[in-house]
């Protein structure tokens, strides 16, 4: 089973490397006309063919929607339906000429306003008429960086719809402090963390942000979501995830329950938000995730964040599933 584990995340983040250069081809060709495609061996491998690439407004290709060619037998060790399309996303690409929008996005996901984006709406677009054509079982989602945040945001509105889709973030943007990097005393970090819950539980009690009736209760809705989460420690973009699973089960532990349930839903900004009637949903936080951490020691920030660590295999990673109940 782990070998299957491995050959689907392996799968996943190629299709993620290919979207990168496959615009990394595209920029090649405006400088040189003879450049060579190194795009499609990415894919190609996977015995999948691209269907369709998705550009946006300044003909930056950000995603791609790959097509299964044939099922290699591995998928039907692993999962009972392979995916007919896996709609994969690219991170930000720093050495390029699309970075200055790149970063405008990335600026654009920390005030939690990625999805009003003209290149999350041709994403959401192409998500949602896939999985209306071929439905929800036969559909992936997947993308590094800011691309994980794009399948996110993608992820959660297609689970409002009822629609679940099998879901890869690889270094997903966690958009708070980084406690998990900031603080390495143990014993102070859980009493920071305690700090926080009872400040934020106390504050939507205050001002009656939570929902009582569940049917409206979205983020409750979610948790039947279960996208596959793949961290490094040392990541900072990404970190934080691993403490802020890790706390549920903490505060469960310590017979805090209630109080992280309603907690853990929210950031301090969304509070502020909610409380003067703006929207308090913050898109990075989960109920329910598959978390994979990989410990290995990572020598400096590209490496811990690269994308390149997911399709290598060894055995200094640790796997978890976190779910709201």
């Amino acid at each position: 089973m782990a070998r299957n584990t491995f050959h689907r995340r392996s799968l996943v983040a190629s299709l993620v490397q290919g979207v990168k250069i496959l615009e990394k081809d595209r920029q090649r060709r405006s400088i040189q006309q003879d450049a060579h495609a190194h795009a499609p061996p990415w894919w190609e491998g996977f015995h999948f063919q691209l269907n369709h690439v998705l550009v946006d407004d300044k003909n930056s290709y950000f995603g791609a929607i790959f097509e299964l060619k044939y099922a290699n037998p591995l998928f039907y060790q692993s999962t009972p339906t392979p995916p007919k399309y896996v709609i994969a996303f690219r991170g930000t690409i720093t050495r390029s000429i699309t970075r200055s929008d790149d970063m405008k996005l990335n600026i654009k996901l920390i005030f939690n306003k990625l999805e009003k984006t003209s290149r999350f709406q041709k994403a959401f677009e192409a998500v949602w008429n896939t999985v209306m054509m071929v439905g929800p079982t036969n559909v992936w989602l997947a993308g590094h960086s800011l691309g994980a945040s794009m399948a996110m945001l993608a992820g959660r509105n297609m689970m409002k719809a009822r629609c679940n889709l099998e879901t890869y973030l690889f270094n997903p943007p966690f958009l708070s402090l980084p406690i998990e990097k900031m603080i390495k005393n143990e014993t102070l970090e859980f009493g920071v963390r305690i700090a926080g819950s009872l400040l934020k539980a106390g504050i939507a009690k205050a001002i009656n942000i939570y929902r009582k009736d569940p049917e409206e209760d979205l983020f409750a809705a979610l948790s039947e979501w279960m996208p596959y989460m793949f961290v490094n420690p040392s990541d900072p973009i990404c970190a934080e995830y691993i403490g802020y699973f890790e706390h549920r089960v903490k505060m469960e532990g310590i017979g805090a329950r209630s109080i992280e349930r309603t907690a853990t839903r929210h950031t301090m900004r969304s509070l502020v938000s909610g409380a003067v009637g703006r929207d308090s949903e913050p898109l990075h936080l989960l109920p329910t995730a598959y978390m994979t951490v990989n410990n290995r020691p990572s020598e400096n920030f590209k490496q811990a964040h690269g994308i390149h660590q997911w399709w290598q295999q060894h055995f200094q990673w640790q796997s978890m599933l976190y779910k709201f109940n």
